[in-house]
């Protein structure tokens, strides 16, 4: 695959979404790297670490969720000049990936077993609302933290607020900690509220209004939407080489 196949796969893959961004870069491509893609490391964040792994594996492209960002101070810069001291270009794709029909929320729904997606995740008056899915057969609070703890392999944080069976799940992935996020699912009658990010007044409303809450980590709740993506990368270009780059349980 080279630079323009790729340019023109993403704008197939996300169906006009990557012009409706009102939000400042949401998304970029910087082509540091060869003419010519063979093999594409993925991952959430865009760290030196993430850039030196991929570098040690010859990945001509690193696709993640998230640029490195700006509050980072000084981390921007050092990435960027680590990807042209190793050749590797980067593409980045970050609210049009929350919204895509493929996107982070509605691929760690299929992770976790939800049977019907009833709304994916979506943006309204500048913020992002709630993905609804629905599991066919209730389970209990118990079993939904074990497997969302189990697919994103780590130790989660669950809050236990009401002795509903589980059936409707609204979730937000990465920093899904608005109040107003909870207030979405709590109005569309959700049993329970997944997401990767949590203040005190998650914690506080989330008691208040008896939602169960579930959060893991940004990095980890968000890794599935990049896999989705690079998967359909390699289905469209099947001799490319796909690898994960493996990130850290540091949240």
């Amino acid at each position: 695959m080279n630079t323009e196949q790729f340019h023109e796969l993403i704008e197939t893959l996300f169906v006009g979404l990557l012009n409706q961004s009102e939000y400042g870069e949401e998304f970029a491509f910087y082509t540091y790297g060869p003419e010519c893609i063979h093999r594409i490391g993925y991952a959430t964040n865009m760290t030196p670490e993430i850039i030196e792994q991929a570098a040690k594996k010859k990945v001509d492209l690193i696709v993640t969720h998230h640029d490195a960002w700006d509050f980072v101070f000084g981390m921007k810069e050092e990435c960027h000049r680590l990807l042209a001291s190793h050749g590797i270009s980067h593409f980045f794709v970050h609210l049009p990936l929350d919204y895509v029909e493929f996107g982070t929320c509605t691929s760690l729904f299929k992770a976790i077993g939800i049977d019907h997606v009833i709304q994916k995740s979506i943006e309204s008056d500048g913020r992002s609302l709630p993905g609804i899915g629905e599991f066919e057969y209730p389970i209990s609070f118990q079993e939904l933290s074990e497997r969302v703890s189990t697919v994103l392999g780590e130790t989660i944080k669950s809050w236990k607020n009401s002795e509903k069976l589980i059936k409707r799940v609204g979730m937000i992935t990465g920093a899904g900690n608005s109040t107003k996020c909870l207030r979405d699912a709590h109005y569309s009658e959700c049993d329970v509220y997944i997401t990767g990010e949590k203040v005190l007044y998650t914690i506080q409303y989330a008691k208040f209004i008896k939602m169960n809450l579930i959060v893991g980590s940004h990095t980890f709740t968000e890794i599935f939407g990049v896999r989705s993506l690079v998967e359909k990368m390699k289905a469209n270009y099947d001799s490319l080489d796909i690898i994960e780059l493996v990130e850290d349980h540091v949240e």
